[in-house]
């Protein structure tokens, strides 16, 4: 188990977005990122970034720039895919809800992707949590595409 001081001392309000990338993933993935558009207050501690954008910094609206890591809020996933999407360059952790709205743009992207199995987040107490809905590394951008074949076969 992490201790939980190292989950976002500054943080002071818990969401039920508030569920963190494991590390294995970015160790699989092997890639560094310029910005994580999508980050808690203090950022978070297993992905390799230089920059993040917290709700604070609103990743929404601020610039992207190089190549983005990207784990949304999935209480209010559109607005980053499209936002992913037109960047074009990163890597992104989306939950596959049947029927939602930007899973279409998507799939006809040309982003690649892979579902994974048995992902448990990280909570800001340390504690580890089961998503409630299958999850899928998606990746646009040669680089990104090249990295998210560590995990095998990919679409």
């Amino acid at each position: 188990m992490i201790e939980p001081r190292l989950f976002y001392e500054e943080q002071t309000e818990v969401t039920s977005d508030d569920y963190y990338t494991p590390k294995w993933i970015f160790d699989t993935l092997g890639l560094s990122y310029d910005l994580d558009v999508a980050s808690p207050p203090g950022g978070a501690p297993f992905v390799p970034c230089d920059k993040y954008y917290t709700q604070k910094d609103d990743g929404l609206v601020s610039e992207w720039y190089g190549r983005v890591w990207m784990n949304p809020p999935y209480s209010n996933t559109a607005p980053w895919i499209d936002r992913w999407l037109r960047h074009g360059n990163g890597v992104a952790l989306l939950p596959m809800v049947q029927g939602s709205k930007w899973q279409t743009p998507l799939w006809d992207s040309r982003a690649a992707c892979k579902n994974l199995l048995n992902v448990k987040f990280h909570r800001p107490d340390g504690s580890l949590a089961q998503p409630w809905t299958p999850l899928w590394l998606w990746a646009i951008g040669d680089d990104c595409i090249q990295a998210l074949r560590n995990f095998g076969k990919i679409r």
